[in-house]
């Protein structure tokens, strides 16, 4: 089975005509609040050892974090240009939605979590519940640790309000009494540093039997007056400013990226102000005076019940000894989940036989995180330690700010290997560490190149280059690495992803001619396996869906099944709306953001969507069309890109082809099969946007993919 277009008969055109009958897309905001819902669940669940329940309170307030720094900035932005798109009662409903989903957040917290957590016998002291000893140690550490730290900001002309970094700490208080040149400015701010731990644990000494734990707010808030000699603190809250952290670079105007980048990260924390978050106890008068600091309306304010922000209570989860069992519930129950180790795949990589040999004789399907990514650091090892490779080249979007992989990569430079590194700077918030691994690179003499003005990079490549023995002398072979994911161990711990080490010709000549292209700017020959955007990716894949429908209006049997972790192009929903009206079977998993509404009457009937939400955050994305019984009438694809029209047309993206069968109905009965029938973690999307769980009733398909591992 190939991908040539002169190898699939009668391929069609790009577009089709377009349905009778169109859905009116749901909203992608409310998708995505829609999905940290789905996540909040999880932190419900009474399946989900407690702590983790706590972890999955900090990923939501995490992704609400980035929900309004990144998509809510650029929603009220679209909303202020003339003859907006976006209007006022749009954005009312999404603000609404936003409201009403932190303040479940902060019910679960409250009256779900932590009471959970004190039957296990972890608490959180607040100064009220501290024994005279505790509030000794407390007030020791404030002094010691603390208040050297802190430096109060009294407000007057002279002092006017300080600048306040995105998502930091801070109090602000009213002031009685006057200060010490006898005059009566009220007002006063706190900010507090990054460094300062969150989450401070008690001695054991002095916790009676427990983990005990006090926060930093607490910590602060029980000697606040300290701060002003003289004077009385009347009122006072913790608050929190979120903002528009998109980090904007006039990509045409600047003579090196990188520089440019690194000059604009700092004023990133700076940018405009989209939320702020106050106690639910502040005074009226000092939340109104913090939005009228920052600009905001009364929309804006969010009151909780609760430290201003959650997702660093991970530093808690970090701290717990857990080796306690949880009291009333199944013996061996414990605080975590149960330790997970990845699988070595010993049935086509034996531990002991070089990656090269191997990969000569076939290929090598790596399924994350219930297959150990480790294959792929050892590949690389093994092509920096041999003398025979010349050359490796590799995309880097997030790697994190320890990599072997990068530490590999260096170490190559120094062997004189020729080593070509495509660093994506643009990766959102990853942009330091990756300006930090590109200069290290380069100070070793790695060429390092940053992709394509106006597009991120945003595949999975990794290409070596070995010289070997053949008939007639010695020649030239490359091996590959091609990835759903990030080259990051950590991650690949956590996220399902798919990838797929490979000596097959064209597909590693393809994988060439990008990063040929990527270098030169040059135009590349066509690829002959590969998909790339924005070139052949979107068309191709709309060309597919065409395929199906002509195949179902034909009465043949038509079938498409996609995985990504969100769906928003406006093209590619007609299409498939098109060839699910033709009589063609469609399912869709997609984790996040959906703009399509299933099953809708007359329209839509023919396509279900579902999201899976479990352990482990499924990132995997997974194409499978298929119009006919015939082994070349079906097709199978993995990917790098959603199928978003950012994806499709404002990245460098690819997808590739899994030609051997048995590769192919592994991906088909590991990635496709097991979510369609999952009766624990999936969530099946209704007509009018929400979101209804599968009734459990069964094993999830993580579960089952850890079993089988």
């Amino acid at each position: 089975m190939t991908l040539d277009a002169a190898a699939v008969p009668n391929l069609p055109a790009a577009v089709a005509a377009p349905a009778r009958l169109q859905p009116r897309l749901l909203s992608r905001e409310r998708s995505i609040l829609e999905f940290n819902r789905r996540v909040l669940a999880q932190a419900r669940r009474d399946d989900v050892p407690v702590l983790e329940r706590l972890r999955y309170v900090c990923i939501v307030s995490s992704n609400l974090d980035e929900f309004f720094e990144v998509r809510f900035a650029d929603y009220l932005e679209a909303a202020r240009r003339p003859g907006a798109a976006v209007s006022a009662e749009e954005l009312a409903l999404i603000a609404a939605d936003a409201h009403a989903l932190i303040d479940a957040q902060y019910s679960v917290f409250n009256d779900e979590v932590m009471p959970l957590l004190r039957r296990c016998n972890v608490v959180i002291l607040n100064h009220a519940d501290r024994s005279a000893r505790q509030r000794a140690w407390v007030a020791q550490f404030f002094t010691r640790q603390v208040r050297p730290l802190l430096v109060p900001i009294g407000l007057d002309p002279a002092h006017p309000f300080p600048q306040v970094a995105n998502k930091s700490l801070n109090f602000i208080a009213r002031l009685g009494g006057k200060d010490a040149f006898g005059r009566a400015n009220s007002i006063a701010i706190v900010k507090v540093p990054r460094v300062l731990p969150r989450v401070i644990r008690l001695p054991d000494e002095l916790a009676g039997g427990r983990q005990a734990f006090v926060l930093l707010t607490s910590v602060i808030r029980a000697h606040l007056g300290e701060l002003f000699t003289g004077r009385e603190v009347e009122a006072f809250s913790q608050f929190r400013v979120t903002r528009d952290s998109d980090l904007e670079v006039d990509e045409a105007d600047v003579r090196n990226l990188r520089h440019a980048l690194r000059s604009g990260l700092t004023s990133r924390h700076f940018g405009r102000a989209i939320r702020m978050e106050v106690v639910r106890t502040c005074p009226t008068e000092l939340s109104q005076f913090l939005l009228q600091q920052f600009g905001l309306p009364e929309s804006a304010l969010y009151r909780v019940n609760g430290p201003v922000n959650l997702g660093r209570l991970n530093q808690l989860i970090d701290q717990v000894d857990d080796d306690v069992e949880v009291p009333g519930s199944v013996p061996g129950r414990r605080l975590r989940f149960p330790a997970f180790e990845p699988a070595w795949p010993t049935n086509t990589l034996p531990p002991d036989e070089s990656i090269f040999a191997c990969l000569r004789e076939r290929d090598i399907l790596l399924h994350q995180p219930f297959e150990s990514f480790e294959p792929v650091v050892r590949f690389l090892r093994e092509a920096v330690y041999d003398p025979d490779v010349l050359a490796i080249k590799q995309t880097i979007y997030r790697t994190g700010s320890e990599s072997p992989l990068m530490d590999l990569l260096i170490e190559a430079a120094h062997r004189g290997k020729e080593v070509i590194v495509v660093v994506e700077l643009k990766a959102r918030f990853d942009e330091e560490a990756n300006i930090n691994w590109a200069e290290r690179l380069e100070a070793v003499g790695a060429q390092v190149v940053y992709g394509i003005v106006g597009l991120k990079t945003h595949a999975k490549l990794l290409l070596v280059t070995r010289r070997e023995a053949a008939p007639g002398g010695r020649r030239l072979r490359r091996y590959g690495h091609f990835s759903t994911g990030n080259y990051n161990p950590k991650t690949a711990r956590l996220y399902t992803d798919v990838g797929m080490l490979t000596a097959d010709s064209d597909l590693t000549a393809d994988s060439d001619a990008v990063f040929q292209q990527l270098a030169s700017l040059g135009k590349t020959r066509p690829l002959r396996a590969l998909l790339q955007a924005p070139f052949s990716l979107h068309r191709r894949l709309l060309q597919h869906i065409v395929q199906v429908e002509q195949a179902a209006r034909a009465g043949k049997w038509a079938r498409i099944v996609v995985k990504v972790n969100a769906l928003t192009d406006v093209a590619l929903i007609e299409a498939l709306v098109n060839a699910g009206q033709a009589g063609a079977s469609i399912d869709l998993i997609v984790r996040g953001a959906c703009l399509l509404p299933p099953g809708a009457p007359g329209v839509t009937d023919n396509i279900r969507v579902r999201s899976v939400v479990g352990r482990f955050l499924e990132h995997t994305r997974v194409i499978y069309f298929g119009w006919g019984d015939a082994d070349d009438e079906q097709l199978v694809y993995l990917s790098s890109a959603d199928w978003m029209s950012r994806n499709m047309f404002r990245r460098i993206e690819v997808a590739w082809p899994v030609r051997d069968p048995q590769l192919r109905q592994r991906v088909i009965d590991e990635c496709l099969v097991p979510y369609l029938h999952d009766k624990l973690d999936a969530w099946d999307l209704q007509p009018n946007g929400d979101y209804q769980r599968v009734e459990p009733s069964g094993p999830g398909a993580q579960q089952a993919l850890m079993l089988r591992y």
